[in-house]
């Protein structure tokens, strides 16, 4: 039952469009009232619900920061200036590749799939269409490369999220995720390679800037990110630096307080970011924590996981099942936090007594990944 009512809640809230953590909000009492009749007090569900949240306040913390990164980087022209060096690599004879390589190298920088296609994915389809290119294939070339930062980078939320619950380090959790995504990166390498030397072009000017326009002041905020966290200051200190200077470029530039603060508060329409479209996923993540927490502590739904689990015998069986789990919960909630959340929580003393965290991370990883590519269709096709 609790699992009915709570993935039913989800299901409600994407269905007609409700704030997740409102659907969310069923299950979650009706999880307390099954605890509190067992005769536990709710100072001591409370306590334990702190607990919780106290095990992804990280990660709420770098979702918080990343609202603003979007915003603060578009204001400084860093988004622009990336945007028309990436413009004057491409080239006709490459388009395909160049377009795949392009998105897959700003989405390892954003960490976003939705803000990669917002701000590179626009000019790169203008110019196809410019030079009679496909438009569906080079739509695809973008999203296959958006998609590959949006789960393997450090800076993308998912990663993050996925790395705190299932308890491994940033630098374990990118080693396991490269074993599947340096092949896809090098098939999709030779694929689009393919595909270019199949269609016959026109050859047009798709240059839009010379390179002594090129403001190296302008490219601070990527490359502060870069740095401090290759000199592994933290990946907060990275995104706290990186906006800090992004919004003092800004304000040099001209950019007004108000101005810089509407974008940061709300984003920047059409392309994302901003508290404004973050709030409520933090407040779902705090909520499914105190859930999770719960889960753990009382061991509500622990006895029939293992149950399932211990009749696998190989690795095999053991990821055909957590893909089970996670593909049902990814098909209801639409998004890939609760997937994460859940199934990470919920099957991580199994993979540990069995197998490796780094392992389960993977299998996680690969499915959300692919279920999730759906959320981005839309976006895809409008520039289509």
């Amino acid at each position: 039952m609790l699992i009915i009512i709570t993935l039913a809640g989800v299901l409600f809230s994407v269905s007609f469009h409700i704030p997740l953590f409102i659907g969310f909000l069923p299950g979650f009492v009706f999880l307390i009232s099954l605890i509190r009749g067992k005769g536990r007090s709710l100072r001591e569900i409370w306590k334990i619900c702190r607990k919780g949240i106290s095990k992804t306040q990280t990660v709420i913390l770098i979702l918080f920061l990343v609202s603003f990164i979007l915003p603060s980087w578009y204001e400084a022209d860093t988004i622009q200036v990336l945007v028309s060096v990436a413009l004057q690599i491409v080239t006709p004879d490459h388009f395909f590749l160049l377009s795949f390589i392009i998105a897959m190298l700003f989405s390892m920088t954003l960490g976003t799939s939705i803000g990669t296609l917002s701000a590179v994915g626009i000019p790169i389809m203008s110019s196809a269409i410019s030079i009679d290119l496909a438009p569906h294939i080079v739509a695809g070339a973008l999203l296959s490369g958006a998609f590959v930062g949006d789960r393997t980078s450090p800076f993308s939320s998912a990663f993050q999220l996925l790395s705190h619950t299932v308890e491994i380090s940033n630098k374990k959790q990118f080693r396991a995720l490269s074993l599947t995504t340096i092949p896809a990166i090098l098939i999709s390498i030779v694929f689009y390679s393919y595909l270019d030397s199949q269609y016959d072009l026109k050859q047009g000017e798709i240059t839009v800037f010379s390179w002594e326009e090129l403001s190296f002041m302008k490219l601070l905020p990527p490359l502060i990110l870069i740095v401090v966290v290759l000199f592994r200051k933290g990946i907060v200190y990275a995104f706290l630096s990186s906006i800090i200077v992004a919004s003092i470029i800004s304000l040099i530039d001209g950019t007004t307080f108000y101005q810089l603060f509407h974008a940061l508060f709300f984003g920047i329409k059409g392309m994302g970011g901003g508290l404004i479209n973050m709030y409520m996923l933090l407040i779902f993540l705090a909520l499914a924590g105190a859930y999770n927490g719960l889960l753990e502590e009382y061991r509500v739904i622990q006895p029939l996981v293992d149950g399932w689990l211990n009749k696998s015998k190989t690795l095999v069986e053991d990821s055909v099942k957590t893909i089970i789990a996670t593909f049902g919960i990814s098909l209801i909630a639409a998004n890939q936090t609760l997937p994460i959340i859940l199934t990470g929580r919920t099957l991580l003393p199994h993979w540990i007594n069995n197998r490796t965290k780094t392992d389960l991370a993977r299998v996680i990883c690969r499915l959300d990944h692919a279920i999730s590519r759906y959320d981005s269709m839309e976006c895809t096709n409008d520039y289509v």
